[in-house]
């Protein structure tokens, strides 16, 4: 099964997208599509043995749409990809689009002003004036039309293509409300040239409807087409970090090349202030690296030789000599450029009822306009100027297009946004389904704490002792020992800059501890039971009572030092939370969620780290295997469970829970696990999830409020209903001015999201 996005041209309003799917749908061999009708992309699965890609485009342009093949180099973060070609074509088009615009603008106002300048005083010329020329009066309107329905002839050629085959969209809709005043209007002029009753049918003209209704909807497209374009300022921005041209090292030379022909293991020279152009390896000289772009960090971050460095990032001051390891689509910025065009072109639930309208909403607003005519005209007796003022108000008025992009606009500006602070979303569902997160669920190590245990405490019981020759001798023991706990006291000795011994002797007993010679000197280390079994008293009273207490209520596993056989030292070891994660804590529940932390740690260890957190809940002792399980006890308690891990051992709790954030610093952790992936390992990322989450629905319901009630106000409005009551009508100018204005609401309100804050 072949799953894959295109881009298609042609599509003016949801109507369109939802006969897109509607058709492709039943399809043999397609499983499913979807189209975005704010990204103007379809996202088929397909079976290569029943359907071709061949086939599936000349389904599409047999609808009168075009499908446009990907190139392999889709989401490269280069000028020359799809991503750019697609920008430039929206600018072009913008382009087109204005110069059509403003010749329209200039004309329906002159046509405005000729055919009701005099209501509001503003006198015309005599061999103008209808009373006195009405045959100038109806030439003039007719050749000052004629520029706008010309300019405006691709709501006629696509509109009146669609509706004969049997696919109205919202240019028929303007087609034929429009072209309905453009030829009662032309016959009127023709009856005033012939003679018959001029002055009446001079006064029954409706030229400068149609060319004011043309221009509007023009208007509101072209500042709609701009908005739409700055909902992908995030991934122009990301791209616009790749520099164009980089330094790289053959030999004693320095060759600048273009980005693109970097290959893997090339030698690259990144000067101060440069961008780093692809991922790699520093192989000679340190800096500060600014990463914040990518991962939301504030702070630059510090890289030596042997670091990884991340493609796109700024090198704050050294020079940096950096091998090659990913370079093109490969690389951590290309992959996350993916991620978010991916999302930006899926579909949230939440769009399926406006998907369903829509598909019907075209040919139920056609009904409604030809029987709200047909009843002024018959049982009205209003006279058929009248009515054909009616059909064409709600023709004009309906919106399709509000109701299509009010779903898939949020999405694009959220996942955007998202992306600018760290965090990704790889589908709309993933987005939509964020908010309703009642419980989340913290993995402990990794996520809460560092992932790497640390010695915390080193207190000595032997006068004749001191500190740095103690850990020393330890430090030296334990660097042969690949226990964690091991690794932490090693790290403690090196960051101290103490000078390590090989042992002459070492034995690990495992559950228990090591037996070594350091120095001529015989060390035991390990746990208390540990030393009682080789006679070692251990000393100190109700002081070490006391600290051994605190440490196992505080999360912190003792160990216990002897040396020729005395006792003299208590290490204390502790995997540290980190510093932000009370606050995000705080923050979460003050957010009505209850916290829950996962571990395979013993219960009081576990109760005490989640205690030292703020978190109130604790699962303990269970297995990387089970944890997948205790996901699903929470679920069948009725809670909507995000699960919060680092990937490495949490994949199948992760898949398993509604929502799955996977933490690290970098895409490559758990990015196939999570449908949420926070660059940085920072528990506000959490909070950042859930918050854009919370407040991107709420952008997506405004616009579907808005959307909907617009509609259903608009066209009985349209159709007279005020009317009836002893009201007024609606002008179609001003029913076309609306209708262009509810698209640009919807764009400007998704808009907003750009600038949200966590």
């Amino acid at each position: 099964m072949d799953q894959q996005q295109f881009g298609i041209r042609g599509m003016t309003c949801a109507s369109c997208a939802a006969r897109i799917e509607r058709v492709l749908a039943v399809q043999a061999g397609i499983k499913q599509v979807s189209v975005n009708l704010a990204t103007e992309i379809v996202t088929i699965s397909w079976d290569n043995q029943l359907i071709k890609v061949g086939d599936i485009a000349k389904q599409i342009n047999d609808l009168g749409f075009e499908l446009i093949i990907p190139q392999n180099t889709e989401h490269l973060p280069k000028r020359g990809s799809q991503f750019s070609r697609q920008q430039q074509e929206t600018l072009d088009k913008l382009t087109i689009m204005r110069q059509k615009l403003i010749p329209a603008l200039i004309c329906a106002i002159i046509l405005l002003f000729i055919s009701m300048g005099e209501m509001f005083g503003l006198p015309l010329p005599i061999w103008l004036d209808p009373h006195h020329s009405p045959r100038s009066f109806g030439v003039v309107q007719f050749i000052l039309v004629l520029p706008v329905m010309i300019g405006g002839r691709s709501f006629f050629k696509n509109g009146i293509s669609n509706f004969i085959k049997g696919s109205p969209n919202m240019d028929s809709l303007i087609a034929i409300g429009t072209g309905a005043a453009f030829v009662y209007s032309t016959w009127g002029v023709a009856e005033i040239l012939f003679g018959n009753d001029p002055m009446t049918r001079a006064m029954d003209l409706y030229f400068e409807s149609a060319a004011v209704i043309i221009a509007l909807v023009s208007l509101g497209k072209y500042l709609e087409t701009r908005s739409k374009l700055r909902t992908s300022d995030a991934i122009r921005k990301l791209m616009a970090l790749t520099p164009e041209q980089t330094t790289i090292i053959r030999g004693d030379e320095q060759v600048e090349i273009p980005v693109e022909e970097i290959g893997v293991g090339d030698l690259i020279l990144v000067r101060p202030g440069e961008r780093v152009p692809v991922d790699g390896i520093v192989v000679k000289g340190s800096s500060s690296i600014d990463q914040s772009m990518l991962t939301g960090e504030s702070l630059p971050v510090d890289k030596k030789e042997g670091d990884q460095v991340i493609g796109a990032t700024l090198n704050k001051h050294g020079s940096l000599r950096i091998r090659a390891e990913r370079v093109g689509e490969d690389t951590v910025l290309a992959r996350i450029i993916k991620m978010v065009q991916d999302a930006q072109g899926s579909k949230a639930p939440i769009a399926n009822l406006a998907d369903r309208i829509s598909l019907y909403f075209v040919p139920t607003v056609m009904t409604i306009a030809l029987v709200a005519a047909f009843i002024w005209y018959f049982a009205g007796n209003s006279g058929f100027p009248f009515a054909l003022r009616i059909f064409i108000a709600v023709m004009v008025i309906a919106c399709p297009c509000a109701m299509g992009l009010a779903t898939p606009t949020s999405i694009m500006v959220g996942t955007g946004r998202g992306a600018q602070l760290g965090v990704l979303f790889k589908t709309g569902a993933a987005l939509e389904l964020a908010q309703k997160v009642q419980v989340v669920v913290f993995d402990k190590t990794g996520t809460l704490t560092h992932g790497q245990p640390e010695l915390t405490d080193f207190s000595i019981y032997a006068d004749d002792w001191q500190p740095e020759k103690l850990l020393a001798l330890v430090a030296s023991a334990e660097n042969v020992s690949e226990h964690s706990l091991a690794e932490a006291i090693v790290r403690a000795a090196r960051q101290q800059n103490i000078t390590l011994f090989a042992p002459e002797k070492f034995e690990a007993i495992p559950g228990k501890g090591i037996r070594a010679s350091v120095e001529g000197h015989a060390l035991l280390l390990g746990n208390r039971a540990f030393l009682t079994e080789q006679s070692v008293r251990v000393s100190g009273g109700l002081e070490i009572d006391r600290e051994i207490s605190n440490f196992t209520s505080t999360g912190k596993t003792p160990l216990f030092l002897a040396v020729d056989g005395r006792f003299a030292a208590l290490l204390a070891v502790a995997d540290q939370i980190k510093p932000e994660v009370k606050q995000a804590v705080t923050r979460l529940k003050q957010m009505g969620l209850t916290l829950f932390m996962l571990t395979g740690d013993n219960e009081a260890t576990a109760k005490a780290i989640a205690a030292e957190a703020g978190i109130d809940q604790v699962i303990a002792q269970v297995m990387p295997d089970q944890k997948a399980e205790k996901i699903v006890e929470l679920q069948e308690q009725g809670f909507v469970v995000a699960m919060v891990g680092d990937g490495i051992n949490d994949a199948p709790a992760l898949a398993r829970a509604d929502v799955g954030i996977a933490m690290g610093n970098g895409i490559d952790v758990a990015i196939e696990s999570g449908d949420i992936v926070l660059m940085n390992g920072d528990l506000h990322g959490v909070l950042t999830a859930l918050s854009l989450s919370r407040a991107t629905m709420r952008n997506i319901k405004q616009n579907l409020f808005w959307a909907f009630a617009y509609n259903i106000v608009g066209i009985p409005v349209a159709a007279g209903l005020l009317y009836f009551f002893g009201g007024t009508t609606l002008n179609p100018m001003i029913a076309a001015a609306a209708m262009a204005l509810s698209s640009l609401s919807v764009v400007s309100n998704a808009l907003r999201l750009r600038f949200f804050t966590p």
